[in-house]
């Protein structure tokens, strides 16, 4: 692949205000199947965040694909597909229930690249999590916008999942599940819940389930192999879709000094369909 990349040069920011209440952790504790119950003064679980800060649009100003419309703190590309590829954040104190937090976005780059499917571009958002007057959370985004899909496209190659997991968790994903965790993040990405658009506009066989919801499950595994563990760093790439309709793997081993765990997802013919890093204190 050939690359170009793009400082952002305007400066702009996104500046959000939540209340870190604990319904929505208590809805998505449910949806997980844990027994998690979440009181004020707890801390959230690691990349729980995201339940919160919903960047909020008029249902006029969202696009054809469910998604609010470029052009405003994300930029305009032309390219019109638009989802998760991973991300990196880092946890320097705990975000608890109960707290009044504020989170700054901006774009940190954006970079152009023409690959087998076509033009496609990664945009990286910086953002900055306080509470109490302490930073608690830097999370950096990496959004990959796409070409529109053409018909009979061939999938990408897929990567083989790597051996040797101590842990293993199969999860059979299903509408209700895409629904809960579309609704507890406010994301309107049809490819999630419109089966014939995610078919005949974006090419794929069903619906997708969520980047971010395997890698909130992936790090559900760790938590649950290690109680007590603390996360200081945690790294994730999705490498291939996962899809409703066959059960999915997720996967984990810790290093031989104990100091961080390797995840990953596989899908049912064990193809990688993610892989992560955490960093344990």
């Amino acid at each position: 692949m050939n690359a170009t990349h793009a400082s952002l040069i305007d400066g702009a920011t996104q500046v959000i205000h939540d209340l870190i209440s604990p319904a929505p952790a208590t809805a998505l504790a449910a949806a997980l199947d844990r027994n998690t119950g979440l009181k004020l003064g707890d801390a959230l679980p690691p990349i729980w965040h995201w339940l919160y800060f919903w960047s909020v649009a008029q249902q006029s100003d969202l696009g054809a694909d469910g998604h609010p419309r470029t052009g405003g703190f994300l930029p305009d590309l032309g390219l019109p597909r638009r989802m998760a590829a991973g991300g990196r954040l880092f946890f320097h104190n705990p975000l608890r229930i109960g707290d009044a937090a504020t989170r700054t976005s901006r774009v940190l780059s954006i970079e152009n690249k023409a690959g087998r499917s076509g033009r496609l571009a990664f945009v990286t958002v910086e953002h900055a999590i306080a509470a109490a007057g302490h930073a608690v959370i830097r999370e950096e985004q990496d959004i990959v916008y796409r070409e529109a899909a053409e018909p009979g496209a061939p999938p990408p190659r897929p990567q083989p999942a790597p051996s040797g997991a101590h842990w293993q968790r199969e999860i059979l994903p299903s509408e209700a599940l895409l629904f809960r965790y579309s609704a507890l993040t406010f994301n309107g990405h049809r490819i999630h819940y419109d089966r014939d658009y995610a078919r005949n506009a974006e090419g794929y066989p069903d619906l997708v389930v969520h980047g971010p919801l395997i890698a909130t499950l992936l790090l559900d595994l760790l938590v649950r192999s290690l109680p007590g563990a603390t996360v200081l760093d945690y790294a994730f790439k999705a490498v291939r879709p996962t899809f409703l309709g066959h059960a999915f793997t997720l996967c984990g081993r810790p290093s031989a000094d104990g100091k961080s765990v390797e995840l990953w997802a596989q899908d049912h013919d064990g193809w990688l369909t993610m892989s992560a890093r955490a960093t344990l204190a």
